[in-house]
């Protein structure tokens, strides 16, 4: 397990993160990074406290660019596979070994924790939506449960991941670029208990995603026109 980095981005997490960290460690994960995202509570405090690393972030980036924050710092250590992971709760420790099996089994570069039962109606009208127009086969396109690979990790430090706002469609697309491979297997998660999506809080966030991520796709989908006509004129 200590080839195993789990990311924990957070955004004021205080009533959370202690208890996220030592679900992680009863299951044996030790090797734990903390991305503080400019938090304005003690989230930082009590997670040095546990002796875990916290890379405190200067300004509050957002979920998608913590989470890749650290991945770029397990991109420098060079870790052999890193697990995003809530800080609020939803996700289990005891569903990772999930995720590395199936990952093995497969031969994948990313497994990522689907758990389908959880959401609103307007969640998953979304991820329908998305699934088509991106051409995606993710059921669960907004899960933060995933496990990534070398290869997957190195991709997702580059300077175009650091463009996304979410790490859903359009990380999906950017990593479908690259050729790596992915799937998911069924997890449980509890639902949120604090704190809110940064997506479905309020309709005008669910507005602005839909249309971020639309045009996002879209505009995958024209370059990826553009190309096969240009092959097509070769």
């Amino acid at each position: 397990m200590e080839d195993t980095l789990v990311i924990i981005p957070a955004h004021n997490e205080e009533s959370t993160i202690a208890l996220v960290i030592e679900d992680l460690r009863s299951f044996g994960y030790h090797n734990i990074l903390v991305v503080d995202d400019c938090s304005t509570d003690n989230t930082a405090t009590y997670a040095k406290n546990f002796g875990v690393r916290v890379m405190s972030l200067p300004y509050n980036l957002g979920a998608w660019k913590a989470t890749q924050a650290g991945l770029r710092y397990a991109n420098k250590i060079n870790a052999s596979f890193a697990v995003t992971f809530d800080a609020d709760q939803q996700h289990l420790a005891q569903e990772i070994h999930k995720l590395r099996e199936f990952q093995k089994n497969e031969k994948l570069n990313i497994a990522i924790g689907s758990c389908l039962t959880r959401g609103s109606v307007a969640r998953h009208i979304a991820w329908k939506f998305f699934r088509k127009l991106s051409g995606v086969k993710v059921q669960d396109l907004t899960s933060g449960l995933r496990l990534y690979d070398k290869k997957a990790i190195k991709v997702l430090s580059r300077k175009e991941a650091s463009l996304l706002e979410y790490q859903d469609v359009g990380v999906l697309l950017l990593l479908r670029t690259f050729e790596i491979t992915k799937g998911e297997v069924d997890v449980q998660m509890h639902d949120r208990t604090v704190g809110i999506s940064r997506i479905f809080y309020s309709w005008w966030a669910v507005l602005y995603y839909m249309t971020y991520t639309t045009v996002l796709c879209l505009s995958k989908l024209a370059k990826t026109n553009k190309l096969i006509s240009a092959e097509i004129k070769d």
